[in-house]
């Protein structure tokens, strides 16, 4: 169920590159799913690790979206000025003992077999060359996505302390996202199925910060000629800036959305409001209980 607070989704792309068919889907199935319920719709451009960034992508990304009629709410929030703030949750999760320094190596874990087995847990390390790390003491197995019902985790993945501050000095995702999320007051994340893999671990962080837990719809995900999702480190191909119309016909096709073949003769503005009327969560494709997710982990519906 939605909180009681007003709906807010959002989009949240990267700038590592142009708008492609797979992020105008995502972007798309967050717009329609928000103003479906009268509700919010935010951008925020997730620029927190800059080797990954393409100059101008940021700009040529919120274009995009204002050429496709996706037009959000408010400001769009800069990941890049929120450094303070994600500083001060890193000193409360330290100083309250939920994180501590990690030296380990990339190498060592992998020997390990991927996973992190807590070596450095209670060697009260300092924070010089050494990654922060989650102390999870509330593990999370599982979740229920808005569209796909009970989705559980591997339990080794779930109870991994995992890294909420890099060695080189960047933020990671999971501490960025949670820490933003909750500033915009986001009560619905519609995001790529990609993204499933690290829910677990985004409900964790909440839970051990005390902060209320979103509602999470993973859409599937668009897939090249060679089966791998559409992305920008893949080169997709950006989406054109001529006429919208078509393309986003196939995306709301790709959603499993009703589109009449009279619909494309509407302008985009009364395309989208169309779309927006007749939006279904029934109608969107589902990924299969025995999808791999990101190439590393299987979720799937617990046995009954």
């Amino acid at each position: 169920m939605i909180s009681d607070r007003r709906y807010t989704g959002r989009f949240a792309p990267s700038p590592s590159g142009d708008l492609h068919f797979g992020s105008l889907v995502a972007a798309l199935g967050s717009y329609l799913r928000a103003r479906s319920l009268g509700g919010r719709w935010l951008v925020r451009i997730e620029d927190i690790d800059p080797p990954r960034e393409v100059p101008g992508a940021d700009a040529r990304i919120l274009r995009a979206l204002e050429h496709y009629g996706l037009c959000w709410d408010g400001g769009v929030l800069y990941q890049s000025s929120r450094h303070d703030a994600y500083r001060a949750i890193l000193a409360r999760l330290h100083d309250a003992g939920l994180a501590y320094y990690c030296t380990c190596t990339r190498s060592r874990i992998q020997a390990l077999g991927g996973i992190y087995d807590g070596h450095c847990r209670f060697l009260h390390l300092g924070a010089g060359n050494a990654a922060l790390r989650l102390h999870v003491t509330r593990p999370v197995y599982g979740f229920h996505d808005g569209l796909h019902g009970w989705l559980e985790s591997d339990r080794r993945l779930a109870e991994e302390d995992f890294i909420i501050h890099r060695r080189d000095g960047l933020f990671a995702y999971n501490l960025a996202v949670v820490a933003d999320d909750h500033f915009q007051g986001v009560t619905e994340i519609v995001r790529g199925a990609d993204l499933i893999e690290p829910t677990v671990r985004q409900i964790a962080l909440y839970q051990q910060l005390g902060w209320p837990v979103p509602e999470y719809v993973h859409l599937p995900l668009a897939l090249n000629q060679d089966g791998n999702k559409l992305s920008k480190q893949n080169h997709a191909t950006p989406i054109p800036l001529d006429d919208p119309r078509p393309v986003l016909v196939n995306a709301l096709n790709f959603l499993g959305q009703p589109c009449p073949e009279a619909w494309q003769d509407l302008t985009t503005e009364q395309l989208l409001a169309r779309a927006v009327a007749h939006w279904s969560m029934a109608s969107v494709p589902r990924i299969t209980a025995a999808t791999p997710v990101n190439g590393a982990l299987a979720f799937s519906k617990p046995s009954s």
